[in-house]
């Protein structure tokens, strides 16, 4: 019996997958958005080298405690996040970044676009990780760093840098490196 069928079948999905994906950027970068337009591009900016979560993994580790282990808990889901995506992930997949025609109808949305490959996005691994990771351990924080990981994620599409899968393959993977470091936090220290 033959696998052909069933390559055939995946070849096909991942072809209707890729097509989604670039009408869902494609959508995104033609709808005038110009309240958001400024916001996204910040956030966007703020979000290099998970400076945003930095800063509030700083402000958690001050107040000393639980906030102090979710404040190295999540900085530790970066560095897994991080490498993962960026050393890793781009390098395997080399998936070009998305191209932003010259006459693009909103260049003020633009964030300049990086050398890296697109697959996976790596702002959207790193601010996932840090939310997954710092939540468990501060259930305060859960909810406005996911809020907060899930708006860079779309301000990567957004800003033009990333297609849609990108993100989402960002978030798994930032999920995937805060569950490891949680395991190994509780195996090690619990």
């Amino acid at each position: 019996m033959s696998d052909r069928p069933a390559k055939l079948t995946a070849r096909r999905l991942v072809g209707d997958l890729a097509t989604l994906d670039q009408a869902l950027y494609e959508a995104v970068t033609v709808t005038r958005t110009p309240t958001l337009d400024t916001a996204l591009r910040r956030l966007s900016a703020a979000a290099d080298h998970s400076k945003l979560s930095f800063a509030v993994a700083a402000a958690l580790a001050l107040r000393g405690g639980r906030p102090r282990r979710a404040a190295l808990l999540g900085v530790a889901a970066i560095g897994v996040a991080s490498a993962s995506a960026n050393l890793l992930g781009k390098q395997l997949v080399r998936r070009p970044r998305p191209h932003r025609a010259e006459d693009s109808p909103y260049p003020g949305r633009h964030v300049p676009m990086p050398h890296s490959a697109s697959f996976p996005s790596g702002h959207t691994a790193s601010a996932v990780a840090f939310a997954a990771a710092v939540g468990p351990t501060l259930p305060v924080c859960a909810v406005p760093l996911g809020a907060l990981a899930c708006a860079v994620g779309y301000s990567r599409v957004h800003t033009g840098v990333h297609y849609p899968g990108d993100v989402v393959a960002g978030a798994v993977l930032g999920t995937g490196a805060a569950a490891l470091v949680l395991a190994l936090a509780a195996r090690v220290g619990d």
